[in-house]
């Protein structure tokens, strides 16, 4: 089994949690899938957690990774659906104001909602028999207030926002964050808001 990032911060984070669980059967690679030399026909199941959305050139990359999986290999990815679906996208940019900039190309975390256009792709790339499933959970952003603020906060768009606005403007959008955040907290399940994504299943033809 080999994990692949190009954050070597969350590979360390990786390779902390693999030992505490005692697994030896996982190594971690720092890399970029989208043009990551894997070994041909290695694996028998790719799967990513919202990390496919922001290939510079899907296509491209989606064919690296199947080129990595052995014929009749499996793929599962899990990646929002459109934009307007997700709760948590909308309120956040709202509560940050007209500063809040649509994503640029490559760092649209939405890019792969659209079904029928996430499919040409996958098909492209030489995948089939896909499958999409509609995941409808929320997204929780921490137990406490405070720590779920300094989350989103840290968002890229969220933080690029804040850095353009006058200290006055900053102030004001933060706390109309917190605002927002608060309005979603509750002591059972703590800071959550609502979430859609789809959970694709293909094969490498």
């Amino acid at each position: 089994m080999v994990g692949l990032d190009i954050s070597e911060r969350l590979l360390e984070r990786a390779r902390q949690l693999t030992e505490t669980e005692r697994l030896d059967n996982v190594t971690y690679e720092l890399g970029d899938a989208q043009v990551h030399r894997f070994d041909p026909s290695r694996f028998d199941v790719v799967i990513s957690r919202f990390g496919t959305m922001f290939f510079s050139d899907p296509v491209a990359a989606f064919a690296n990774i199947a080129a990595a999986l052995r014929p009749d290999g499996r793929l599962l990815l899990l990646v929002w659906q459109r934009r307007e679906l997700n709760q948590w996208a909308l309120e956040i940019d709202a509560a940050v104001g007209e500063a809040a900039l649509p994503a640029p190309p490559g760092a649209d975390p939405f890019s792969l909602g659209e079904a029928d256009a996430t499919t040409a792709i996958l098909e492209r790339a030489g995948f089939s028999e896909l499958r999409f499933e509609d995941v409808h959970e929320p997204v929780l952003y921490g137990h406490d207030l405070a720590p779920a603020l300094d989350f989103v906060r840290g968002f890229q768009n969220v933080s690029a926002a804040l850095a353009s606005m006058s200290d006055s403007d900053a102030a004001r959008a933060v706390e109309r964050l917190r605002g927002t955040l608060a309005a979603h907290q509750s002591d059972d399940q703590g800071v959550t808001l609502d979430s859609r994504a789809w959970l694709i299943t293909a094969r490498r033809r």
